[in-house]
């Protein structure tokens, strides 16, 4: 859910290479759950504690998101557009539920009436069979009858993981504005894209503290670094880690 809602906000960023991130920290046994987008809405992400498994809910048989996230915490938006700092807010957690909180925030930080659902259906092996959502935003002096209506479809739409599952995210749009006027203006592809690499693993390396990469050489073995993105494996032999940071005069020695 968080990579989804991640992927529409970063969508909707104008600025080119700019960036979006989204953390949630509720306090619950998952941890913290951090996506991060792109402005073409491709998106990654991981939770702390991704062994974490609730049993199912017994009010209606679903996955306990909420007691997996927590309701005690904070989420955070920080829009990285290419200025000296980013643009970051953040907003108390109402319910843990993911797309409840990010509407609550949306409204408070932009001051515009939003409404957000994301679903995710989920296979008996713990596999994705569909996932996706929407974020609507009022503008301006909208006409109050708009408003209702918009209200009423939402609240009346079927089950958002089924109408993705069997008939698409399209579908989606059209319950959302059943009865008004709407169209088109732009579609675009998303994927789940890190953009790790050995070049950039052994830059973070370089920029660790003296002390640490020290006690690294010390060990005087192989390194190895995983992507908490994508679970990708870099190895580093010790001479490379020894000419993290030489003086210059020792690298071209």
């Amino acid at each position: 859910r968080t990579l989804c809602g991640a992927s529409l906000l970063g969508e909707m960023l104008k600025e080119e290479n700019a960036t979006l991130t989204l953390r949630i920290q509720g306090g619950g046994p998952i941890g913290t759950i951090l996506a991060v987008s792109d402005n073409a809405g491709n998106v990654r992400g991981y939770v702390s504690h991704p062994e974490v498994d609730l049993p199912i809910r017994e009010r209606d048989g679903k996955l306990d998101v909420s007691g997996a996230v927590g309701k005690t915490g904070l989420l955070t938006v920080s829009r990285d557009i290419g200025l000296r700092e980013p643009y970051s807010g953040s907003a108390a957690l109402v319910s843990g539920e993911i797309a409840e909180d990010l509407a609550a925030f949306l409204t408070e930080s932009d001051q515009l009436g939003s409404a957000c659902a994301l679903g995710v259906l989920v296979n008996p092996d713990g596999g994705v069979k569909a996932a996706g959502g929407f974020i609507m935003q009022l503008m301006p002096n909208v006409a109050e009858e708009t408003v209702k209506a918009l209200e009423e479809n939402i609240f009346l739409m079927d089950q958002l993981t089924t109408i993705l599952d069997e008939d698409g995210a399209e579908a989606v749009i059209a319950q959302v504005f059943k009865g008004l006027g709407w169209h088109k203006t732009a579609e675009s592809d998303m994927a789940y894209k890190c953009y790790c690499s050995r070049e950039r693993v052994l830059g973070a390396l370089a920029s660790l503290s003296a002390d640490d990469l020290a006690s690294l050489r010390e060990e005087k073995k192989d390194i190895e670094v995983r992507c908490q993105f994508c679970d990708a494996v870099y190895n580093f032999t010790p001479e490379e880690i020894a000419a993290l940071n030489a003086p210059e005069e020792d690298k071209k020695a």
